[in-house]
């Protein structure tokens, strides 16, 4: 993964604050595309898809920590 976005570059790319995530990072060139190619659906493909499997990545690394801790109570 590459380097986590400030909260500086955030506000510049106006990202809201409950996207504010673990992969921000991908969504702000993700929205420059989208603004670029006015939300084409066809364009942006590799974009999207690096933010969407950053987020099912992410998804699943909560899931794995939720179900250990989960163990650990028991």
């Amino acid at each position: 993964m590459s380097e986590k976005a400030s909260q500086n570059d955030m506000s510049k790319s106006r990202i809201p604050l409950e996207y504010r995530d673990y992969c921000a990072n991908l969504l702000i060139p993700l929205n420059k595309c989208r603004g670029e190619t006015f939300y084409l659906p066809w364009k942006c493909d590799t974009e999207r898809h690096a933010y969407e499997k950053c987020q099912y990545e992410d998804f699943k690394r909560r899931m794995k920590e939720q179900q250990a801790k989960m163990e650990e109570e028991e």
